[in-house]
């Protein structure tokens, strides 16, 4: 792969970070192409996706891809959290 870029989400709390790790850290492997590759790591309160792309189209679409991604976990766990706090 030729081009690389790295996004990083950072969270309030470590147990934000871990949420939405662990619901995008399975991508990686399903969504990978021949085109584009992925890495999803956490430390703390960041999480990290590391995007690579045979050229600048396919690391666009990757972005792309890996930012709904973390979005939707993101919107899940404000969700449940929610959902937690109305019924506690």
């Amino acid at each position: 792969m030729s081009h690389r870029t790295s996004l990083v989400f950072s969270y309030d709390t470590p147990r934000v970070a871990a949420a939405v790790y662990s619901a995008v850290r399975v991508e990686a492997s399903d969504i990978e192409g021949d085109r584009t590759d992925a890495a999803v790591e956490r430390d703390g309160d960041t999480v990290r996706v590391t995007v690579e792309g045979a050229d600048l189209t396919a690391l666009r679409a990757g972005v792309n891809t890996w930012t709904t991604l973390v979005g939707v976990a993101e919107s899940t766990y404000e969700t449940g959290r929610r959902t937690a706090n109305q019924h506690s």
